[in-house]
């Protein structure tokens, strides 16, 4: 099957599929291919390019759920590596945050809870900080 882009004397442009590039030749030449708009039987053949197919799958792209898996196992990961190598420093985290940057405190890894306004006004002050992944859902457990 061919499928032409085809345009009527109106300026009505269309699409129509033909069995062999020689049936719309001989269909046209007997006046039976004509506009669906206005019925128009002035119909030209329009510069399209060729759909080309092959026998090979396409890649699409990575496999969303894949993906999410993957990105959960590292969230896991970080999570982990964060609390069994940092300091936790519970609600202390802005001031302790500060200090050490400041030097007033000896310097470490920590982590903690603070609230968005005292996250905000750590980043005001240069004092680098980041969320840590909250802990995904135990994989066993999703349904």
């Amino acid at each position: 099957m061919i499928r032409y882009a085809l345009q009527c004397d109106g300026g009505h442009g269309f699409e129509a599929w033909f069995g062999t590039s020689s049936d719309y030749d001989d269909q046209a030449g007997r006046g039976l291919v004509e506009c669906p708009v206005c019925g128009s039987r002035g119909v030209t053949k329009q510069i399209m390019a060729p759909a080309v197919t092959g026998t090979r799958k396409t890649d699409t792209g990575p496999d969303p759920a894949k993906l999410q898996g993957m990105m959960m196992q590292v969230a896991r990961e970080v999570r982990s590596h964060v609390e069994q190598n940092f300091d936790y420093v519970g609600d202390a985290f802005a001031r302790e945050a500060r200090d050490i940057h400041e030097g007033r405190s000896e310097k470490r890894e920590i982590y903690g809870e603070a609230t968005p306004a005292e996250v905000r006004k750590l980043k005001e002050e240069g004092v680098p900080c980041a969320p840590l992944p909250p802990a995904p859902p135990d994989p066993a457990k999703l349904n």
